[in-house]
């Protein structure tokens, strides 16, 4: 059984350096350079390196999520289940599931690989893939808190002292974020550095809310 967690571990943490390295990728170096190329460049991208990137992308998302509900079911059993990875799997889940409902659908009218307004389209899925960058920095700051932040905290254990106020009110954020991902505008998202500026203080935020109260 050992053996098992620690392949599914090890899994997960390499679809995860796989996805998360195209989500950089795609908005700290492709997004510039749609930008700046030129019209047959931009063109031979976007029919040839977004397609063959995405399909990455989304499947080691896949992955990713897959290992990761496999992993929480080994810790659930082991009664090791507590705020911080309740708060990075929270993330984790809305980011695949951004992948998979908004991004990739709305990637492949922006990529011309099927009808509709591109435009729209883009813009949707450049929220979303912005959300997701945002929400990086605390989602694997709560999976790695979990097992070696402050032993492993708040356990959701019968009796335990797991889901206080701070762990609520970090919900509410994440789920507010969530909303606006999908309903909302890019804000202070809509640069590379604001979104890191931003995914930094939202660890700080986070966790601070769920530590501290």
């Amino acid at each position: 059984m050992f053996i098992a967690d620690f392949l599914f571990r090890w899994l997960h943490v390499l679809a995860g350096i796989t996805w998360i390295g195209l989500l950089y990728y795609f908005n700290f170096i492709q997004g510039g350079y749609f930008k700046a190329a030129s019209a047959e460049g931009l063109a031979d991208a976007k029919a040839k390196l977004a397609p063959e990137a995405l399909w990455w992308f989304r499947w080691a998302a896949m992955l990713t999520f897959l290992t990761g509900v496999i992993l929480l079911g080994s810790l659930h059993g082991k009664q090791l289940i507590n705020d911080y990875i309740v708060l990075g799997a929270l993330m984790g889940t809305l980011m695949f599931l951004n992948v998979w409902l908004v991004i990739w659908p709305n990637q492949q009218i922006a990529l011309g690989m099927k009808d509709g307004d591109a435009a729209a389209a883009g813009a949707k899925a450049l929220l979303a893939s912005r959300t997701n960058t945002l929400f990086s920095a605390p989602m694997t700051f709560g999976m790695l808190a979990g097992p070696h932040f402050g032993g492993y905290g708040r356990l959701f254990i019968e009796g335990g002292t797991a889901g206080g106020l701070g762990f609520i009110l970090a919900i509410g954020l994440i789920l507010a974020l969530q909303v606006n991902a999908i309903a909302g505008k890019l804000g202070p998202l809509t640069t590379v550095k604001g979104v890191i500026h931003c995914s930094l203080a939202l660890t700080a935020v986070i966790f601070g809310l769920a530590y501290y109260l």
